[in-house]
């Protein structure tokens, strides 16, 4: 059930997640409709003061790739130090333009980029944590030096790496909204309905972008 979200500029912030080339079509991990979500994060970027982009930003070889795994299949899971891995076509590789924010995304108003996933042996979903749960990007504490108390989270995939993220800043203490307008999801073995019902479960609120007032 989606709410009405009155914006305090002063306490708020927006989260995109990895609004990047090879998640949007024609990309190396394109998620459906994908690039349909820029227009709204550009609206939504209006609406706050503080705008925090992540980007996926891999080594090639990096352990998530089906690739760096013999007779491994892209999708396939496996084993690894800190649990269960999916395993990814080769994405978001360093310096390439696959890594590249959306061409029409507007970046200019961030005033923070994370990048995530530049250990080769740690996937990275979430703008709070590593995979591994322990090793943090940092995020939490810059939001709480700055008296930030609730994000907004949108951006590529729901599934994934957003409701990893809106997940992470519940349990970090921060009040947090998705944007469901604002994301779509890779939906790979019913991981979308999964994630919703953990999202709420751990607490986090629904709002559509058109829903936001300042």
């Amino acid at each position: 059930m989606s709410v009405l979200a009155k914006v305090d500029r002063a306490t708020d912030a927006l989260i995109v997640v990895d609004v990047q080339n090879d998640f949007c079509p024609g990309g190396a991990l394109a998620v459906a409709d994908g690039d349909a979500v820029v227009p709204v994060v550009n609206r939504l970027i209006t609406h706050f003061d503080a705008v925090v982009l992540t980007q996926d930003w891999h080594p090639p070889g990096h352990e998530s790739f089906a690739g760096s795994h013999q007779g491994q299949a892209p999708f396939s899971t496996i084993r690894v130090a800190y649990g269960e891995q999916t395993l990814w076509p080769e994405h978001c590789v360093q310096g390439t333009a696959g890594a590249e924010f959306h061409a029409d995304l507007r970046t200019t108003p961030a005033s923070l980029v994370i990048r995530k996933g530049f250990r080769r042996h740690i996937d990275s979903y979430s703008a709070f944590f590593e995979n591994d749960r322990a090793t943090p990007t940092g995020l939490a504490g810059y939001l709480r030096e700055r008296g930030f108390a609730r994000v907004f989270l949108c951006g590529l995939a729901t599934d994934f790496c957003v409701a990893y993220s809106a997940i992470d800043a519940r349990r970090q203490g921060f009040e947090a909204l998705l944007l469901p307008d604002a994301c779509r999801a890779i939906d790979l073995g019913g991981s979308l309905d999964a994630a919703l019902a953990q999202m709420r479960s751990a607490g986090v609120a629904f709002v559509q972008s058109g829903d936001l007032r300042n």
